[in-house]
């Protein structure tokens, strides 16, 4: 995914949520006018399609310059490809409806609707982590590069988008990184979101605590507490961390054996990522038995943490070796540790999705011509 921090075009962007709309526009993928909220209306289409009219009337008035296109998030169900929202359950007037071509008609400019997992992936792989990390390593004299990023969001609900050498994988269903829907380690007839977001936290630390769910601490009080910042019980809130990451990190092994890159992790509970970012990497590090009882790894890179500076460092160093090349004088650099890494979001989440928005428009746009 390209980087356009330098790229003059603006891209009118929107941040749908159930209660409100978020406005803006992006150039050079920084905000160029101010955002500003708009009521979503989610049970009137009517209203609610009129919102968003005049929410981007609205920021075009204010532009420096005519944008080039519309970009945004709007949750799923959806026909992302062709625009059209399906039946999100937060915006119940939204049945089938054509909203990209909508928009296309009444400001006649191409308009891209993804949801938010996939933005959050694209702007981390155009501007976040993954040029951090190749970054590092380039400046380590490293001939390691990557090309593929699993971006996850752990909040409310466990989000994910997949860019592939560059480009937002979709899918043909526009189903592609729902990795909410892979199953919960140890309970199988569950969902992982169930064991990997904000409810999950304050349930394992309710039960270890010994108190109702209703009266659990949000995450970030159960973060205080497991670093002895405020009053609690500090075993039930490490251990309610630890078995989130545990969880996550069982569907994110998972995930790789098919994607082969790194991860990056956004949402809400990241700014938590010390007490469950190791038991992430721990268990993509696990390994399976044989019917014959013997071990294997579950990946077949090695998994690091690359917010732990020894991790990193060791990350960074891998194997690399010259070969010489059969049948000529000359020699080439290989690295033979095969790897990858998770972190924590460079850019935060709500700027990263902002940043994938406007970086897919102008993919898209460029592929066009």
């Amino acid at each position: 995914m390209p980087d356009y921090a330098s790229d003059a075009r603006i891209v009118m962007t929107l941040d749908a949520g159930g209660t409100n709309f978020v406005f803006s526009a992006m150039q050079a993928n920084r905000p160029v006018v101010a955002s500003f909220a708009m009521p979503s209306n989610a049970d009137s289409l009517p209203r609610s399609l009129d919102t968003i009219i005049e929410g981007f009337e609205r920021v075009k008035a204010q532009l420096p310059a005519p944008p080039v296109a519309i970009s945004f998030a709007f949750p799923g169900p959806a026909d992302y490809f062709h625009g059209i929202i399906v039946r999100p359950p937060n915006l119940v007037a939204y049945r089938d409806v054509a909203l990209g071509p909508m928009l296309e008609d009444r400001f006649a400019l191409p308009t891209f609707i993804n949801n938010d997992g996939d933005l959050f992936a694209c702007g981390e792989a155009a501007s976040g982590f993954l040029p951090y990390v190749n970054g590092v390593l380039e400046k380590a004299g490293s001939p390691k590069r990557f090309r593929n990023l699993l971006g996850v969001t752990l909040g409310t609900g466990f989000g994910g988008g997949i860019v592939r050498g560059g480009e937002l994988f979709v899918g043909d269903n526009s189903s592609s990184g729902e990795i909410w829907l892979s199953r919960q380690k140890g309970k199988l007839d569950t969902n992982v979101e169930e064991g990997a977001s904000i409810r999950a936290v304050r349930r394992v630390y309710a039960e270890r605590a010994g108190l109702r769910f209703e009266d659990a601490p949000e995450p970030r009080v159960i973060a205080e507490i497991a670093d002895g910042l405020a009053p609690g019980d500090r075993a039930a809130a490490l251990e309610a961390f630890r078995r989130m990451g545990e969880v996550a990190g069982d569907a994110i092994a998972l995930a790789i054996t098919l994607l082969d890159g790194l991860v990056v992790i956004g949402g809400g509970i990241s700014g938590a990522h010390r007490h469950f970012l190791p038991a992430i990497v721990d268990e993509m590090n696990g390994a399976y038995t044989a019917p014959d009882g013997q071990r294997f790894r579950r990946l077949i890179p090695r998994a690091f943490n690359l917010e732990d500076p020894a991790q990193l460092a060791e990350f960074v160093r891998g194997e690399t070796r010259e070969l010489p090349v059969p049948g000529s004088s000359r020699t080439v650099r290989f690295d033979a540790m095969q790897r990858t890494g998770v972190g924590v979001s460079r850019l935060g989440t709500s700027e990263a999705t902002a940043i994938g928005a406007y970086a897919f428009a102008l993919n898209q746009l460029e592929r066009r011509t």
